[in-house]
């Protein structure tokens, strides 16, 4: 599939990986695609049935990494970082609202002429990813959700202390000025263990200026504004409510609580539930072999995954 217009593919070169980078830790190739003027980074593993990997935030592909190694020996493992987040460079006035983060991650997917996917998505890469999935049915097949949600929560206390608290202005002068969401986040998101001082830089160096860290400022406060974009995924979630849906779940997780979890069951009826008890909101790194063995034991009953 030719690329669309607008979107141009880019050599794989290591002079563009920065140095911060691990190859140990991260040992994948990074690949690089220009669309509608930003620089996309993502990394492209192994081959078999596809799976596309979404991030949430403050986080990058670098979140799936342990996922990724184990389970490229039987699939094509795909993620990218969205603009401004890990690798990737925005375009200038980029916003970072997730409904553009979505309209990136659609000519991503057209750019690569990806088909027969599943989407893997976390926290803000749930929404995303169902986004991309309702405008691109021909191309998923599958879901894969882990500790996201798919519908607005204006209204719903839990969700407005949030995006009012963590989405207002003090604290997103603290984000800038401290990489505020790194250094609380992904620790907490953690639960069963503790990120390694190794770990905690690679992801304070994805956002290592005040400038690069507006991408994460911005999006707690998405939580409340972005509501039409919510609205609008949650009207065509009966476009994608009959494909079969591995539902992971961290049930110590303090974002997202057991009525999100409900809601999805109720919305996806072709699933299967994991809960990985004592997990965190990044139960994909808190616990990967678990988070693995329920990827592999779902595909294992998919007849065509």
């Amino acid at each position: 599939m030719p690329s669309p217009e607008g979107v141009t593919m880019v050599d794989t070169t290591k002079r563009v990986r920065p140095g911060w980078v691990d190859d140990a830790l991260f040992p994948f190739a990074s690949r690089f695609v220009e669309i509608d003027g930003h620089t996309v980074h993502y990394i492209d593993e192994g081959s078999g049935p596809t799976l596309l990997f979404l991030h949430g935030n403050p986080t990058w592909s670098f979140l799936w990494r342990e996922v990724i190694s184990a389970l490229r020996e039987d699939f094509r493992c795909i993620a990218l970082d969205y603009p401004g987040f890990g690798l990737s460079s925005p375009k200038p006035g980029y916003r970072f609202l997730p409904e553009q983060h979505a309209d990136v991650v659609t000519e991503f997917v057209d750019a690569l002429g990806l088909d027969g996917v599943t989407l893997v998505g976390q926290d803000w890469g749930g929404m995303i990813g169902l986004a991309v999935a309702q405008r691109r049915p021909e191309v998923f097949d599958r879901l894969v959700l882990a500790n996201t949600w798919a519908w607005p929560v204006n209204g719903v206390l839990h969700f407005e202390a949030f995006g009012r608290i963590i989405g207002g202005p003090a604290t997103r002068f603290l984000v800038r000025r401290l990489n505020l969401l790194v250094n609380a986040f992904i620790p907490t998101g953690h639960r069963r263990r503790k990120p390694t001082a190794a770990e905690m830089a690679h992801y304070r160096q994805a956002l290592g200026t005040p400038e690069r860290r507006q991408a994460c400022a911005v999006l707690p406060g998405r939580v409340l504004a972005s509501r039409e974009f919510f609205a609008e995924v949650e009207a065509g979630l009966d476009e994608v409510s009959h494909l079969p849906t591995l539902i992971v779940w961290g049930d110590a997780d303090i974002a997202f609580r057991p009525q999100e979890r409900e809601r999805l069951e109720a919305t996806f009826t072709d699933h299967k539930t994991v809960i990985v008890e004592g997990a965190g909101t990044y139960v994909e790194s808190d616990a990967p072999q678990e988070f693995v063995a329920a990827v592999r034991e779902w595909a294992a009953i998919q007849p065509t995954l």
